[in-house]
């Protein structure tokens, strides 16, 4: 094991907290060298990348710490928003819980990705479903603990607009019709169904929701995918002791022009019983 790793494997062995941020993909320049074919395999690479470019980059004073919230970062590309340039911007995000079943994780990623891109708030969050057991369907309920962090959000000038993903007619009328602030789109998976659904499709138009299409698989990030990419960066690390909680990723596009100025990814992981 290199020195670079043996550094990483010691502060994650003293570490609570990881956030993992990529920087604008945009600005990976080499490390970027092929085109990944889903988005799951884009985040793997991301992960990997990311940790391994910070562990190239530890210096001894941060040993000596042993934080316990580390920051895993591509340095050189960190891009905040240009605050002269933020009206011309439409800075949008969509939020997957992973292993978290705290709504306070959605504050802690919307703050995280304002800090990250250094403005005061989002255009727009989707929410994807959050986890549930298998042959369990999603309800109301299991939204509603986010969708009312999502909402404190907007209330207090986080977040513009709120939206949803993958939600069918009934679960988004029933999320409509309980919401203070009411979801302005919902994403549709197309591979899931070919076409829009005509009673979703007359749903939404009837209270102005727009109707996005997405191609995220059902499970964009799991607690072993991350786990995996883990291991792969930093060797004969006890990867299974560390769970993500939630993955945010962001795109910042400008308005009149519709080109993508900057995209990433964002996490947070913790250690098992911290």
């Amino acid at each position: 094991m290199g020195t670079d790793s043996r550094a990483a494997k010691a502060l994650l062995a003293r570490a609570r907290t990881l956030h993992l941020q990529t920087g604008n993909l945009l600005n990976w320049g080499r490390l970027r060298k092929k085109c990944p074919s889903t988005h799951s395999e884009e985040l793997h690479d991301c992960i990997q990348k990311t940790l391994n470019e910070w562990s190239s980059q530890i210096n001894a004073d941060l040993v000596r710490e042993f934080p316990d919230v580390l920051e895993c970062t591509v340095s050189h590309a960190v891009e905040k928003i240009n605050p002269d340039e933020r009206e011309e911007m439409k800075v949008s995000a969509k939020l997957f819980i992973v292993g978290s079943n705290s709504s306070s994780s959605t504050r802690s990623a919307v703050d995280m990705a304002c800090s990250v891109l250094g403005v005061a708030q989002l255009d727009s969050v989707i929410i994807a479903s959050p986890p549930i057991e298998d042959g369990v369907n999603l309800s109301l309920e299991h939204l509603q603990p986010y969708w009312e962090e999502l909402e404190n959000l907007v209330q207090s000038k986080k977040i513009v607009a709120i939206g949803t993903s993958d939600l069918d007619k009934t679960q988004l009328e029933q999320l409509y019709q309980w919401a203070q602030v009411k979801p302005n789109s919902n994403q549709v998976n197309l591979a899931s169904c070919c076409v829009m659904p005509p009673d979703l499709t007359a749903f939404a138009k009837q209270f102005d929701i727009q109707l996005l299409t997405h191609n995220d698989p059902k499970e964009l990030l799991s607690e072993a995918s991350f786990q995996e990419a883990l291991q792969e960066s930093i060797p004969d690390i006890q990867a299974q002791e560390w769970v993500p909680l939630w993955l945010l990723r962001y795109s910042v596009i400008v308005k009149s022009r519709g080109i993508i100025k900057s995209k990433g990814y964002i996490l947070q992981a913790k250690r098992r019983g911290s």
